[in-house]
């Protein structure tokens, strides 16, 4: 079978069948018996056509058959000329249910194919969600949307859909093929060896082109995501650079690819068919040929090539269809491939645990002995770090880019561990174990606020859902925030839309609203990543006023790049290549 890394196409399948919850493998079972049954209906649609065709031909004989004398003793039938219309309309009947039976089945395989291909897009997501800060840092976003949004409706039809359908369609060849070789056994395994034979031989033949193309899928899907990432969040850019013509080549290179090999393996897929009923016209007539010259003559010959007729005209399409899912298989395998990889995903523990109650933080957090890098390869980005804050402590940290500043705040997060020593809370050791009763203490103001496209109260309720929105704890937010009287001037005040990312709030507006957001959390700890670095000396006064102003017992953590911004911390700590360099009030780091 043929296989793409270490994993052959049935192993992946294989593989996934395991990521499905136990309802959709049950839905499957269930299907399968679905199948089964569908088969027989063939078998009975095709049986049919024999006895039809005989009482149009030679009534006669079917009087006399002596499998036909039960059926015609029921009936009451005298005269072979009163065969003809029990005949019809048993036959309309079989012909009738078999195509409803077989519809049900195509309506259940596709409900289910892309239940399944929900479940699967679900389940990535989720993972993904679900990852350590560290992996989040590691990817480009471009890969993961992609996994979640293209290779998962890969999956569907690429995996999920076409192996039901070969499913389905070789338990129905299995079925016609036993009906034709009870007609006729030389011409219908002759028959059906010859279209295999062919049908294998294509595959072989199109093996490599189609591993190509998969991967050519896979790889450029991720690429049409990122060019068009890229194009549009730096709009501002494009439109004052006129660049438009540079990302449009851009798009259209990885686009124009995909879309060849996509079309490339449709092509394979579909192509056979046609040559394959052409000769299946060819088979009918020799057959014809070879039962005419046998001593009962046309009498005979009508009524199995009429059954021979019915059953090519179902089997051709049948095998086309095992074909045919078996090279949307093949061609989806590197995507499978990849999504299984995203399926594969271990959660992280700690961040599924349920809500415990809150660690206690009643004096101080403290780093002892603390070092961190991201893996045994790379340096250390802090090392052996002492020291310790105070409950209700305001505390700035400045130092050059890459000093390892933002990385000792993802530790106060918990959003990283520490490789060597520990980070305390009231001499308790952060770990897994507790790390989501410290985070929930914790609040984040990045350099650049995420705002998304809906209202202010749901931008500042982030997270909440909108039903659950505390109104009252929303306004006094946006009041200890010092951007109440903003949002009292916009349209719908707090229900105003401010567009993606913000894009009607000036900078300063912007923070605020950040700043509002880690308020509403209603946490003991606040950590402002840079957060007035982008704004100019008078919005970042005006934003430094609003955190000076917050008070209590909030324990606050500032990044600067300016130590001037930290006037009114209590400590002022320098870090230089991940060391401390200095520390004291600000009178002592400007003296």
């Amino acid at each position: 079978m043929a296989s793409i890394g270490n994993d052959s196409i049935r192993l992946m399948l294989k593989r996934l069948w395991r990521h499905l919850s136990k309802r959709r493998r049950q839905q499957f079972l269930l299907l399968l018996a679905l199948m089964i049954i569908a088969s027989f209906a063939e078998i009975l649609s095709i049986g049919a056509v024999l006895p039809f065709l005989a009482a149009l031909t030679a009534p006669e004989s079917v009087m006399s058959n002596p499998l036909a004398q039960p059926f015609i003793k029921m009936l009451n039938i005298n005269e072979a000329s009163k065969l003809l219309l029990p005949m019809t309309v048993i036959f309309s009947v079989s012909i009738l249910l078999a195509a409803t039976i077989r519809l049900l089945m195509i309506w259940a395989n596709t409900r289910l194919s892309f239940a399944a291909g929900a479940d699967v897009s679900l389940d990535i997501y989720r993972r993904t969600l679900h990852q350590p800060y560290r992996v989040h840092i590691s990817r480009n976003s471009s890969e993961i949307i992609d996994g979640i949004s293209f290779k998962s409706n890969s999956v569907i039809y690429h995996a999920i859909l076409p192996t039901l359908t070969m499913i389905s369609a070789s338990i129905m060849l299995t079925a016609i093929l036993v009906a034709l070789v009870y007609m006729n056994p030389a011409m219908a395994i002759s028959a059906f060896l010859g279209f295999g034979v062919i049908y294998l031989g294509i595959i072989r033949l199109t093996k490599t082109t189609q591993k190509k193309d998969s991967e050519n899928i896979a790889r450029e899907s991720v690429q049409v995501i990122k060019s068009l990432q890229e194009g549009l969040g730096g709009i501002r850019d494009v439109l004052l650079d006129a660049s438009q013509n540079i990302y449009c080549k851009i798009y259209q290179k990885s686009d124009k690819s995909l879309r060849r090999a996509q079309g490339n393996n449709y092509f394979i897929s579909q192509s056979p068919r046609y040559g394959m009923e052409a000769l299946g016209m060819v088979l009918i007539a020799t057959l014809a040929y070879y039962l005419t010259q046998q001593s009962d003559g046309i009498q005979t010959a009508i009524p199995l090539l009429g059954a021979f007729a019915l059953g090519a005209q179902k089997l051709l399409p049948i095998l086309q269809q095992v074909y045919s899912s078996w090279s949307n298989i093949r061609g989806g395998q590197a995507a499978l491939r990849e999504t299984l990889a995203l399926l594969d995903q271990p959660v992280d523990v700690s961040l599924t645990q349920p809500n415990e109650s809150l660690i206690a933080f009643n004096d101080s957090l403290s780093f002892s002995n603390a070092s961190f890098r991201y893996d045994r390869e790379s340096e250390y980005v802090l090392n052996n770090l002492n020291f310790s804050i105070k409950k209700g402590e305001q505390v700035g940290f400045i130092g050059t880019t890459g000093s390892g500043k933002s990385t000792l705040l993802d530790l106060v997060m918990g959003l990283l561990d520490p490789t060597d020593g520990e980070f305390k809370v009231d001499d308790i050791a952060i770990s897994s174990k507790n790390k989501r009763s410290w985070q929930r203490r914790v609040a984040h103001v990045p350099q650049s606020i995420y705002l998304s496209d809906t209202s202010v109260a749901q931008n500042i309720a982030f997270g909440v859902d909108h039903a659950d929105i505390d109104y009252e704890r929303v306004k006094d937010a946006a009041k200890r925030a010092q951007v109440d009287t903003v949002i009292e001037a916009l349209p719908k005040q707090y229900n105003t839309v401010i567009g993606e990312r913000g894009v009607r709030l000036s900078g300063g507006q912007r923070q605020r609203i950040g700043i509002a957001r880690a308020l509403y959390k209603n946490t003991d700890v606040i950590i402002f990543d840079e957060a007035t670095s982008a704004l100019d000396s008078d919005t970042e006064e005006a934003v430094m006023s609003a955190i000076n102003h917050l008070g209590g017992d909030l324990t606050i953590l500032i990044i600067a790049h300016r130590i001037s911004t930290l006037k009114k911390c209590n400590l002022i700590i320098k870090l230089e290549n991940g060391n401390i360099v200095g520390s004291g009030a600000y009178q002592d780091m400007t003296s």
